[in-house]
């Protein structure tokens, strides 16, 4: 089985299931804002919190930086004015990143151009994740790759064939990669949430491990997807839903979070090994709820049994019901009242009716 080392965690096809926090910029440009959610997050128990690192004059056109962008989640009356204001540069970063440490959380981010991979390399993240928007970007792909880290790529609004293309431009240089399964809707209905293709992400790239990466409103979609065999989450977190910002309306809050990492971690617990065996902790259920026989009414030694004389009733402490035949017509060997909890001893030539074990075993209890 696969495994991938990210800092002191493994992520593996076999092991717990790994949960990002996607606090992105949903800390407003707050640097306080954005420790206290690394901290939420950690005490919740995700196993990493992920941030995006913009260089955004290289990322966007002359024409898009500057385009007027008034509304109600602005930051800036440009887009450009925006995204700076959201921005954090490298003494923000380091602070961020040592929070993490201090926390026991792994420290990841989302690179979106060349300059912001310098940035991440210098400050030493253990991993990169590639958003969706940079599935067909190969130069960007390789160029993260060949540092031979974790690379944690979504696949939203993409073809297979391209999803291939990013897949093999990985494994140039590192096996240790995950596809997460993505919707690029915010949020997506969950018609449109093809979690079935979870299945067939593992089947065409068997050297990935596969997670999934959810805009969804909720926490049962990661659940489906563990059922199909996604190993690892992407969800975004925020403090209060009503921040103002883009991606608060999806992103889980604390008790939401707590509550998608507490199922996550169910799954493997419950799932079990597949194999049926009556359980120590289920006898008090059997015995209180199951039946066995008794006699029905006052009986008399020497009585050949019928089915008259036989009741089945709880508790079930005694011979179970699929062992009235063993009982039917056989001679009665001691007077009982009724109700008495029936036994092989109570009838004429019971061992006949007996395995060689279930003899040796009677044979202890009576002795």
């Amino acid at each position: 089985m696969k495994d991938i080392k990210i800092g002191k965690r493994v992520i593996s096809e076999t092991g717990d299931c790994f949960m990002i926090a996607e606090i992105g910029h949903n800390h407003q440009g707050d640097l306080q804002k954005a420790l206290e959610m690394i901290e939420v997050a950690a005490q919740c128990g995700a196993d990493a919190v992920k941030f995006q690192k913009r260089d955004n004059k290289a990322l966007y056109t002359s024409e898009q930086y500057n385009a007027p962008y008034e509304n109600e989640n602005s930051f800036g009356s440009t887009y450009g004015e925006h995204r700076e204001f959201l921005e954090f540069g490298w003494d923000e970063y380091v602070q961020l990143k040592k929070c993490a440490e201090e926390n026991n959380v792994e420290f990841m981010c989302t690179p979106f151009d060349f300059q912001s991979v310098e940035f991440l390399e210098k400050l030493g993240v253990s991993s990169y994740k590639l958003a969706s928007a940079d599935i067909t970007n190969t130069p960007l792909i390789n160029y993260v790759a060949s540092f031979k880290k974790p690379v944690f790529i979504s696949t939203g609004a993409c073809t297979m064939e391209e999803i291939a293309m990013a897949y093999e431009t990985v494994l140039k240089h590192t096996d240790k990669l995950v596809l997460f399964h993505c919707v690029s809707a915010y949020p997506p209905e969950y018609e449109n949430l093809n979690l079935r293709i979870i299945m067939t992400l593992k089947r065409e790239f068997p050297k990935a491990i596969i997670g999934y990466s959810g805009h969804d409103n909720g926490i049962l979609a990661p659940v489906i997807a563990a059922m199909l065999g996604a190993r690892v989450f992407e969800k975004h977190f925020t403090i209060n839903h009503s921040w103002k910002g883009t991606d608060h309306k999806f992103s889980l809050e604390p008790t939401g979070l707590r509550k998608q990492i507490r199922n996550l971690r169910r799954i493997g617990l419950s799932l079990g090994t597949g194999t049926k065996v009556l359980n120590e902790y289920e006898l008090a259920a059997r015995i209180k709820m199951g039946k066995s026989l008794y006699s029905s009414r006052a009986l008399e030694r020497g009585q050949i049994l019928s089915c008259e004389d036989i009741v089945i009733k709880s508790p079930g402490k005694g011979v179970p019901p699929y062992k009235l035949d063993d009982f039917l017509g056989k001679k009665l060997l001691c007077d009982m009242p009724a109700e008495t909890l029936l036994s092989y001893e109570h009838i004429e030539s019971h061992k006949e009716c007996y395995t060689a074990d279930e003899i040796e075993r009677l044979t202890i209890s009576t002795a």
